[in-house]
């Protein structure tokens, strides 16, 4: 506890220290003598930044924007492609200059970061499937669950009107979630909506009602940077010769270039205050799920792993192969792609798991494959004059195992079991991105508002390192107790 305080206040310090330089020299002076702007955007959210099926070239709304603003400032665009979830945290970073992906004016946005004039201008809508008709307004959203994208404005209109909100990377997700009726409706801006109807033809979902807000798109920069006062001007320059409209109707088959004018921007709120607030839900996510995940798939992995390594040490050829495609399959494809196919695409055979259970299945699966090559060379470790020994004095296969091979080879696999275990525990963070609201999607979720990535991404990395810190030192008092079935 002593430790977790003095990391607490280390935090606090560092934050206090994270303030915005604004002492560096002008971002519009670098980005003239350089010659490139450096635009940050998805890549992922058609129709404003995708990869044109055509040529696999980036295109879009958003994009073709940036590239005029850009031709008006006389340098040339660089596109850095970054998911939304960390695109405020990579535009902090100084990886890029300004986001071009449909940022919404807000004014916990404006206190935080310099945004221009809107370039497009819609409203917000209610999207449930065609068949419901128990949502046809904001207040129809209370007690209703919605995905939405944890950045999202449009999340705290669905968490003002009482929804439960699912986080998703974007609108793709969101509207999959719906049509597999995993969630009741998703909230999201009337220009995104319109264009995906326009090009899927998707009769399953319905625009079902508005929230009655406008929304305001907007490029944006670091604070102090001095870009937003030229991009205004290029702006300004773009809707009076058509362009915008142009490329408005190219992408949207409608005009959204309207203008309007930006709110007042509001105060920060204090960082103390936001760790403070946020101690007790991200303990309560690692006590209520991250662990929980972690143990159950752990002990679920480790029956797999010891039925796997006896298979690959069987007699049987043809059992031994299968448990040798196993472990291939399992350690040859990223984790983060198992969960999406248990999780998104397991749906479309007609098999739809829970995201609880579906976490628990890809990371059994995925503990089986790892720890099934240490518990097999465990037991290879044990000298074979001992199951020898064993079958003279009438043990059979499984007596010997049982009483004499797997509690000297539990010993040695000790430490790379633990190393496993504690892996886990991070990985488990991946949980996030099929809807388990875990610790480090509470931090994200709590960082999306306010913009305070440092403070709250790291407090989140101490509770991580609490616990493994707990767990590595179970590991040596285990390997001690363990330690006297080992023959010396």
């Amino acid at each position: 506890m002593t430790a977790f305080l003095l990391a607490i206040l280390a935090v606090l310090a560092l934050a206090g220290c994270g303030s915005d330089d604004s002492g560096s020299g002008s971002a519009l002076d670098e980005v003239r003598e350089s010659g490139v702007l450096r635009v940050g955007t998805e890549g992922t959210y058609a129709p404003f930044s995708y990869h044109d099926p055509q040529n696999n070239q980036l295109s879009g709304y958003d994009v073709d924007v940036a590239n005029a603003v850009a031709k008006k400032l006389g340098v040339r665009t660089e596109f850095v492609e970054t998911p939304w979830d960390s695109i405020f945290a990579a535009l902090g970073a100084d990886r890029f200059d300004v986001v071009a992906n449909q940022v919404t004016i807000t004014p916990e946005r404006q206190a935080k970061y310099d945004l221009s004039k809107p370039y497009s201008v819609g409203e917000g809508v209610i999207v449930t499937r065609a068949d419901d008709t128990s949502i046809t307004g904001v207040d129809d959203l209370a007690g209703k669950t919605t995905a939405q994208s944890a950045t999202s404005n449009w999340a705290q209109v669905a968490r003002d009107a009482g929804a439960n909100v699912e986080s998703v990377e974007g609108f793709t997700q969101a509207i999959k979630l719906l049509n597999q009726g995993r969630v009741q409706a998703t909230v999201n801006d009337s220009i995104a909506v319109y264009a995906y109807l326009a090009e899927t033809g998707d009769t399953s979902i319905k625009i079902a009602g508005t929230t009655g807000d406008k929304s305001e798109q907007a490029f944006a920069a670091r604070k102090g940077s001095g870009l937003t006062g030229e991009i205004d001007k290029a702006l300004d320059e773009l809707k009076a010769d058509g362009t915008l409209a142009g490329i408005s109707q190219k992408y949207l088959r409608a005009d959204a270039s309207g203008a309007a004018e930006n709110k007042s921007a509001a105060a920060n709120r204090s960082t103390w205050d936001l760790i403070a607030d946020n101690l007790w839900p991200m303990a309560k996510a690692t006590i209520t799920v991250t662990i929980p995940l972690a143990a159950i798939s752990f002990l679920i992995g480790l029956v797999i792993a010891l039925g796997v390594a006896l298979a690959r040490l069987s007699a049987n050829r043809v059992l031994s192969w299968l448990a040798s495609v196993y472990i291939s399959i399992i350690r040859g494809t990223p984790l983060l792609v198992q969960l999406f196919i248990i999780f998104y695409a397991l749906p479309e055979l007609g098999l739809k798991v829970p995201p609880f259970p579906a976490a628990v299945v890809a990371f059994s699966l995925n503990v089986g494959g790892y720890a099934a090559e240490i518990i097999r060379s465990a037991i290879l470790s044990v000298p074979r004059g001992q199951s020898e020994a064993a079958q003279t004095i009438g043990m059979n296969y499984a007596t010997t195992l049982r009483r004499i091979v797997l509690p000297q080879a539990a010993r040695n696999a000790v430490p790379g079991l633990s190393n496993t275990l504690i892996s886990l525990v991070k990985d488990t963070s991946l949980a996030s991105t099929i809807l388990v609201t875990e610790l480090l999607r509470v931090a994200q979720v709590a960082a999306a508002p306010t913009f305070e990535f440092f403070a709250l991404y790291t407090t989140a990395a101490i509770y991580y390192w609490i616990v493994c810190f707990v767990l590595s030192s179970l590991q040596g008092r285990l390997e001690h107790r363990l330690g006297r079935f080992v023959s010396r």
